[in-house]
């Protein structure tokens, strides 16, 4: 669990300094160029620090152990903090596809410099870094916010690499294109930004664990040949894990020691799932 906060605190620190870094080369070439593309580029990447920094943050408050408050622990902060972010990714996307269409229409005559593509191949390098950096890590510890990151990371290539080619069609005077490259950028950022809204939305209104996983328990315990029947079974999420709520029924001849052995076993067996982060068994006299 430990590891888990400190990678993705990790996570946050490399991209809030990649993205400044990136915010501030993309701002100076994309103004002085006036680059739909680019300019667009530089808010996305103002996003994205943004995104780091609510990961930063989100990540801090998550890794807070259980109190009295907070019976539970404080995981869900991780899910209200993508929220933020989701929101925030799909409010800069609009006003950026507005920016872009009023851009076309108006028309926009970019100022070709090898400094765009310079910064280009450097947000290109640095981002594809990161990506697969915080890939690796999402893979290992399945963590929202680092999800959240990768995504940004991820799109950050694809998208500079379509405003690369927009600087060059600029050459032969293709300008219009450039502008469609700020609406796609920003249509892909707000579909992102949407899609990690739902994720989180879910958690929060307390969504129940994913169909394979509880087929999982559900054999455990039919392993079980004192149990009779599962008369129950539901689910809460906490943070990235879940409570299990499991009702039981066993041989009403069966003793009050035996039947909370047999329940703590199972609440222990249960809780061994990556998923799992507390079972709580009922058990129930087994009515034919």
């Amino acid at each position: 669990m430990e590891d888990r906060f400190k990678v993705t605190k990790r996570v946050g620190t490399f991209g809030i300094i990649g993205n400044i870094f990136l915010l501030a080369i993309k701002a100076i070439v994309g103004f002085a160029s006036k680059s739909q593309a680019m300019i667009a580029d530089s808010v996305n990447s103002a996003g994205d620090i943004f995104a780091s920094l609510m990961t930063f943050i989100g990540n801090k408050i998550a890794s807070a152990p259980k109190d009295d408050d907070h019976n539970f622990g404080h995981g869900k902060a991780e899910y209200l903090f993508s929220l933020l972010i989701a929101i925030s990714m799909i409010l800069v996307s609009v006003k950026m596809i507005i920016d872009a269409i009023m851009s076309l229409f108006n028309g926009n005559e970019i100022i070709f410099s090898w400094w765009l593509v310079i910064v280009c191949i450097v947000t290109i390098i640095v981002k594809l870094v990161l990506f697969i950096y915080t890939r690796i890590m999402y893979k290992k510890y399945n963590n929202l916010l680092i999800a959240s990151s990768m995504e940004d990371h991820r799109n950050d290539c694809i998208i500079t690499t379509f405003t690369l080619i927009s600087t060059f069609l600029s050459l032969k005077g293709i300008n219009w294109f450039d502008s469609v490259v700020g609406i796609g950028i920003s249509a892909w950022i707000c579909k992102t930004g949407i899609e990690i809204f739902m994720e989180s939305y879910n958690i929060l209104m307390d969504i129940s664990i994913d169909e394979e996983t509880k087929d999982i328990i559900l054999d455990l315990v039919h392993g079980y040949k004192e149990v009779k029947a599962i008369n129950g079974i539901s689910s809460t999420p906490v943070g990235y894990q879940y409570i299990i709520f499991l009702t039981i029924a066993v041989d009403g001849n069966t003793t009050t020691f035996d039947s909370h052995t047999l329940a703590d076993n199972l609440e222990k067996n249960i809780a061994g799932l990556d998923k799992v982060y507390k079972a709580i068994v009922h058990v129930e006299p087994f009515l034919p």
